[in-house]
């Protein structure tokens, strides 16, 4: 079966194709691609001249393997299909239904002749198990479902048609988001379905299996507030006047678990605030963002698309896969929408629908008329004609999410 091969994050794996010092931890929200991207990894062993033998893909949701429950019998089980000798490349596709497994994967790693990658429930592997276990002994590669670019790519590659105009894809992205699984599917009903199911998915498997919610429609409410209200800048205290308002009380605790469960799951992102003027984290104002624009899709009644947050919901998420460390920054009464690093590379980000109008020009441009450094500062909206001012880069979104232009070096 032909796999559509993403080479963004085969990029920044293949360098440790042969690692067997690390192990290679694939995350991600549930159906994003992590499976494929393993397939990915083997095909691309085997062009490369690695022999069958030495490539062990082991998915164990899958038969034969659903019944290895005990770190003995995984741990036979790769004796069984491993050679004697030579580098043998490792795969396990949901290595959390193994309890333990971190013991086995160290001992084979110790041996030197394993490259082990792996993947797994996003609640368990970030829970503290793996992290407490293996130290310093694997490295994570953070997955997201289908960027704008890649979509556009994967309807050419599933022969699916493609509208003329980019705005318009644009606008259909906007709305149901980058699931792959989702994509192969011809009706807006069918994708809401899949993305409706992906949601069912990861609370029965993801986070029913490992987290005690003893109120689940209490659980489901909070899901799908923030699910509405992703952009929106907000406040533990702001969330629990409005469920109230509903008739849905719960306690400050509970709200705060239930936030965190779905962080661990990686439908939900926290964006830290930072202020610009004390260099110090804000704490009790929070903004939080989707891993995909489709979790919205699938559970607001509204599929009128909100520009402001929605945008910058797709800006997160870029900056978020193209390995930048992101943050929102506060300038006095001001906010920039987000302050971006890259290894020693800093930069400025506001993202607007359009600046055609004066008055949202003025604004846009405003927080950055008080950073008082010399990193670029880079104003993104949809507008085909671009504006320059005081030295401030006017991109625009869909030519920088195709790969256009570049936001920094």
């Amino acid at each position: 079966m032909k796999i559509f091969k993403r080479e963004g994050y085969l990029r920044k794996i293949r360098g440790f194709f042969s690692e067997t010092g690390l192990i290679k931890v694939v995350t991600g929200v549930r159906r994003c691609g992590k499976s494929c991207l393993m397939a990915s990894i083997a095909d691309e062993l085997r062009q490369n001249g690695v022999d069958d033998a030495h490539i062990v893909f082991l998915d164990l949701d899958r038969r034969p393997y659903r019944k290895v429950k005990s770190p003995d019998r995984l741990e036979e089980l790769i004796d069984e299909k491993s050679p004697t000798s030579g580098l043998v490349y490792l795969f396990i596709d949901e290595v959390q239904n193994v309890e333990g497994f971190e013991e086995v994967l160290n001992a084979f790693r110790t041996e030197e002749r394993f490259s082990i990658f792996i993947t797994g429930s996003n609640s368990y592997l970030l829970s503290g198990e793996l992290s407490t276990k293996l130290t310093g002994r694997y490295i994570e590669f953070e997955m997201f479902p289908l960027n704008f670019s890649e979509a556009l790519a994967m309807k050419g590659f599933l022969g699916k048609q493609v509208a003329d105009s980019r705005e318009e894809e644009f606008m259909r992205f906007l709305r149901l988001g980058g699931f792959p699984g989702a994509l192969g599917l011809d009706s807006d009903e069918d994708k809401l379905a899949y993305v409706e199911a992906v949601v069912d998915e990861i609370f029965r498997k993801d986070i029913r299996r490992r987290v005690k919610i003893r109120n689940a429609s209490a659980f489901r409410a909070v899901q799908t507030y923030l699910m509405n209200n992703f952009g929106a800048t907000t406040s533990f205290s702001n969330i629990l006047s409005d469920l109230g308002k509903n008739g849905m009380r719960i306690t400050r605790e509970t709200l705060v678990h239930y936030v965190e469960v779905l962080k661990d799951a990686k439908i939900l992102y926290e964006c830290e605030r930072f202020d610009l003027k004390s260099r110090k984290s804000l704490q009790g104002e929070k903004k939080f963002y989707l891993s995909d624009l489709g979790f919205n899709f699938a559970r607001n009644v509204d599929h009128r698309v909100n520009f402001g947050p929605t945008l910058e919901n797709i800006v997160f998420t870029y900056l978020k896969s193209e390995g930048f460390k992101v943050s929102i920054g506060r300038i006095g009464k001001l906010e920039c929408d987000f302050i971006v690093r890259r290894h020693d590379a800093y930069a400025y980000i506001q993202v607007a629908m359009s600046i055609a109008a004066r008055e949202t020009e003025d604004r846009e441009y405003a927080p950055f008329s008080l950073v008082r450094d010399n990193y670029p500062k880079i104003l993104l909206t949809l507008d085909p004609l671009r504006q320059q001012r005081d030295g401030i880069r006017h991109l625009n979104l869909i030519d920088v999410l195709l790969g256009r232009e570049q936001l920094l070096p």
